[in-house]
């Protein structure tokens, strides 16, 4: 029997475990893809004991669902792969490689090897990344009208949480925010019943062990440990012995003097790594010494940087004045804030500037939504200054699917088929974002390319609140391009891992030893 002629039930079993990947990729992407868009809806997460998550954020969805299908897992590393490394345009790239995935399987089907379309996507992604880089427009600045613009479509147009993040990255500085290093997203702090805010310095979520007696200090000396403050240790037999006791109340004359010591320094604030013993905690309450234990070691790196402490063991405590007080860092108001519950630890004029971004709310539920926006929001900002930005909306993907088109029809091999599946793909951004903004996608996209080929202007799209032909670039609908390349460079990856599996085979437990 030919091929042409095969019934369709073995063409099915030929290709049973594609189509399993398939239909396990599709029902993912539909989870996510309803949220595209300024019409784009929420999701409701429930937990297994009940607890709700209300969430327009397409990271948040894919990371809270129950997935255990492996090829679905695959999808699901798109996300967190986008995350990682630009933090913004999780869904985009989600519902990207669901299509490639979608349109390479229909080409395999079709009887195209699977080897071929894979190459031909490979080929497609990377003359697709390389048109939308000639297509990308620099930020010349935190002026740039743009990059607020930006972060005002990436901030789901809350215009609250816009202006704390411009606030936020106007303090950082534009050089600061080019630095691959920093995240101005890790600066934003969710909390219930605070007000939205924006602040030089470091709030701390541990809290000091005395709450009412010290609230405020001006110009305070900072003791970072890496350690706990207590008296050196012996070992239990030694105390045992006459000699062991009397080493032992010599080390705590010891301990007492280098508590001494620190209060001649005028140390006003200690951030203990561990624990404190009571002797010292009755010293710091007596002199008016704030000390906030059990500060993660990230925390304490961040305070040592933004103070200019150097962080130390409990035995650079028999130092010299002199050369103890070289250790130590400065801040010019340190606080507990009642309200927060929260340590304030301000930035000086030496040290590095480090900018924190409160969020507030009612309820944990709205808190908690709010961050992820003002986390989203920020991380577009900061990816648009250091990359340029891209007309939004699709419009982009749209005008290079039919650049990719005009390349295929010149192509003579299979890998043809896989570059037509890269141009049909990169429609679908677009195409779902009018299906959530309750237009019929083929109509408005024809519309979408008949005029961006009159006017030669790609930025052409459709303005979801009227229908009409909208230049997306002038009405300032922009995404961060380093969001569009990563995103796609991504979905290709993992789209040919996917359409390159045959068979799934489920291994046997080895009981966690390694078997050669």
């Amino acid at each position: 029997m030919s091929q042409g002629n095969q019934p369709h039930g073995e063409i099915d079993e030929r290709h049973s475990t594609l189509l399993n990947n398939s239909n396990a990729v599709r029902a993912v992407t539909s989870a996510v893809e309803g949220t595209l868009g300024p019409k784009g809806l929420d999701v409701m997460l429930v937990g297994p004991r009940g607890e709700v998550i209300i969430t327009n954020d397409g990271v948040t969805i894919l990371d809270k669902m129950d997935v255990t299908h492996p090829a679905a897992r695959l999808l699901i590393q798109v996300a967190r792969a986008q995350q990682e490394k630009i933090g913004d345009g999780t869904t985009t790239a989600t519902v990207l490689a669901g299509a490639l995935v979608q349109e390479g399987v229909a080409q395999i089907i079709r009887g195209v090897p699977a080897s071929k379309v894979v190459e031909g996507i490979r080929q497609g992604v990377d003359m697709a990344l390389r048109l939308l880089s000639d297509r990308v427009r620099k930020i010349e600045g935190l002026d740039d009208p743009l990059l607020e613009r930006t972060t005002y479509v990436a901030g789901r147009e809350r215009q609250d949480m816009v202006d704390l993040v411009m606030q936020a990255a106007s303090r950082a500085g534009m050089e600061r925010l080019k630095d691959p290093s920093y995240s101005l997203a890790d600066s934003i702090v969710a909390l219930e019943k605070a007000d939205n805010e924006v602040f030089e310095g470091i709030l701390l979520r541990q809290k000091p062990l005395f709450t009412r007696e010290f609230l405020q200090y001006s110009d305070a000396k900072v003791l970072v440990l890496l350690d706990s403050l207590e008296p050196d240790e012996l070992d239990e037999e030694v105390l045992t012995t006459e000699a062991g006791f009397a080493r032992y109340m010599d080390l705590r004359k010891v301990f007492a003097a280098d508590l001494s010591r620190l209060s001649e320094l005028s140390v006003k604030l200690i951030l203990l790594e561990k624990g404190i013993h009571p002797d010292a905690e009755q010293f710091c309450l007596d002199h008016g010494i704030m000390v906030v234990p059990r500060v993660s070691r990230a925390d304490l790196r961040r305070v040592c940087d933004m103070t200019g402490a150097v962080p130390v063991r409990r035995t650079a405590l028999h130092k010299e004045p002199a050369a103890l007080a070289a250790v130590l860092g400065h801040t010019p108001n340190a606080a507990y804030d009642d309200a927060l519950e929260r340590v304030r630890i301000t930035c000086g004029d030496t040290g590095e500037k480090i900018v924190t971004v409160i969020v507030g709310a009612s309820t944990s539920e709205v808190v908690g939504e709010a961050a992820r926006i003002a986390c989203d929001a920020a991380s577009a900002l900061q990816a648009a200054a250091a990359g340029g930005v891209l007309p939004g909306g699709g419009t982009s993907e749209l005008a290079v699917s039919y650049e990719l088109e005009r390349y295929r029809e010149a192509q003579k091999g299979m890998e043809a088929f896989g570059i037509e599946a890269v141009s049909t793909a990169l429609r679908r951004p677009m195409s779902q974002i009018l299906l959530n903004a309750g237009y019929n996608p083929l109509e408005k996209m024809e519309e979408v390319r008949a005029s961006q080929i009159r006017s030669g202007v790609f930025s052409m799209g459709i303005d979801c609140d009227t229908g009409a032909v909208a230049n997306y670039e002038e009405k300032g609908i922009v995404d961060p391009a380093p969001v569009k390349l990563h995103g796609l460079r991504a979905a290709g990856e993992v789209a040919a891992a996917v359409l390159r599996i045959h068979h799934v085979i489920k291994m046997r437990d080895t009981g966690g030893k390694n078997e050669e």
